[in-house]
């Protein structure tokens, strides 16, 4: 199920679909994490910066080889002035109006469970108080810089754990605003560095240590840290090797729980595999734990002309993805003034409205493999002795009968049954279940439990 048209940014691991079988010190602490990982079930990415006050696709449109990013109209008809001019946002761009608690009642609301946060896109731009880089919120040229919450993550990730909700750090492992990374030369810039690290050896081990050193600080110095979710899926392994054994060793020096999700690389630090803007077909789903990513509008952060999805196919997307065994993470792009969208916050609202009746069937399930659906409206997920059936409704009115064979159900093995925010059980006559009238515009939810 594609859920848009993928987009030139992607990068694709074909190896995501097989099982790493190495045996590494880390590997019983995972398995018991990635457990608890799956049982969250429904978390948020929050993409934020320059690209915030330009209303651009996030910062794509700087590379050069990117054509894609400036179609159908570039942000500035000439590169080097695009350039020169997002370069500069880090002076106006001045979230006055960043209000990290409320983003974090908003999403308990919601019924995310966990939050992925931007420390820096391909840009370089730090999202937080880096002592590597004056290339940051909390940097000389930045007008935010003696606002009392300059140092957004540790902000955001204090609010939201204050609300019980778990948090990640998002990193790219790409950084065009570094010297060491993108050279102050004429050459063509691309997504990866812009000379041969093979060749240059030592400005490239700055660059390394440039990264170890990032990392090394959102690791250690803003307090318990859950995910580590790492972009740009073309650096970190060949020729643009970062040392990912010795960032995970020190990462988890501090955060022995820590899970790393060095996306697109494959092997030992990808420990999920994140499909991005689709939900696998039958045929396609990981064997490895997953989460698919998919923005609430159609790009990542913020853009005024941005089209946004209905409530009803967030929710759609919701079920499709745990019903097939995977955890759903929404794109939701703050803007410049640190404000949400009045469009993110109405999903939102919807979301939570149905998260609130219908949850049980969500949180803490897992994928029912055995059972075989006859109806294509129906998907199931399961809890001990519990399966959830969810009905997707498109916009006609609920069934009020039910064959149990559509369902994959013997009458024998029902011990109970009831719709989720209904207080009576559900009556069965002729193995028929009889459907009250049910109020489900989006989904409903029916719960069976078995003997």
């Amino acid at each position: 199920m594609s859920t848009s048209k993928i987009r030139g940014d992607i990068e694709i691991n074909l190896d995501s679909h097989k099982e790493e079988q190495g045996i590494y010190p880390e590997t019983e602490m995972l398995k018991k994490r990635l457990e608890w990982f799956q049982d969250l079930k429904l978390g948020v990415i929050m993409h934020w910066g320059l690209y915030a006050e330009a209303g651009i696709v996030e910062s794509w449109q700087l590379s050069e080889a990117d054509e894609w990013a400036r179609e159908p109209k570039a942000w500035r008809d000439d590169i080097k002035e695009l350039q020169r001019d997002y370069w500069a946002l880090n002076k106006v761009f001045n979230p006055v109006n960043f209000n990290p608690n409320q983003w974090a009642k908003k999403c308990k609301e919601a019924g995310f469970k966990y939050l992925i946060f931007t420390t820096k896109h391909h840009d370089g731009f730090n999202m937080y108080d880096t002592k590597f880089s004056d290339y940051k919120i909390t940097g000389p040229e930045s007008p935010f810089k003696d606002n009392p919450r300059s140092d957004l993550l540790k902000e955001v990730f204090d609010s939201f754990r204050d609300e019980e909700i778990a948090v990640g750090a998002y990193y790219s492992k790409a950084d065009w605003n570094s010297p060491y990374y993108w050279l102050n030369d004429d050459t063509v810039k691309s997504r990866r560095a812009s000379y041969d690290p093979e060749k240059h050896p030592e400005i490239w081990s700055k660059y390394v240590e440039f990264v170890q050193n990032q990392l090394h600080e959102i690791t250690h110095d803003y307090g318990k840290v859950d995910l580590l979710w790492l972009d740009a899926g073309w650096c970190g392994k060949g020729k643009e090797d970062i040392d990912m054994d010795k960032i995970a060793e020190d990462a988890r020096n501090a955060q022995p729980e820590l899970i790393i999700v060095d996306r697109c690389m494959g092997g030992r630090h990808e420990n999920y595999v994140t499909p991005e803007r689709k939900i696998p077909d039958e045929s396609e789903i990981p064997s490895n734990v997953w989460e698919s990513n998919i923005p609430l509008g159609n790009d990542w952060g913020y853009v005024p002309t941005d089209k946004f999805k209905s409530v009803r196919e967030i929710i759609h997307y919701l079920i499709e993805v745990v019903s097939k065994g995977g955890n759903l993470i929404l794109g939701v792009g703050p803007k410049p003034d640190g404000t949400l969208c009045e469009e993110d916050l109405y999903i939102m609202d919807g979301l939570g409205k149905w998260i609130d009746i219908n949850g049980e069937g969500i949180y803490s399930t897992r994928r029912a493999k055995d059972i075989k659906i006859n109806d294509s409206k129906w998907r199931v997920t399961k809890k001990e002795n519990i399966l959830y059936y969810f009905y997707l409704n498109c916009g006609e009115e609920n069934p009020i009968e039910v064959r149990l064979t559509d369902l994959d159900l013997n009458v024998k093995n029902i011990k109970n049954s009831r719709i989720l925010g209904y207080k009576d059980d559900i009556k069965i006559e002729d193995d028929i279940l009889k459907l009250p009238k049910i109020d489900g515009k989006e989904a409903f939810t029916i719960e069976i439990k078995l003997r």
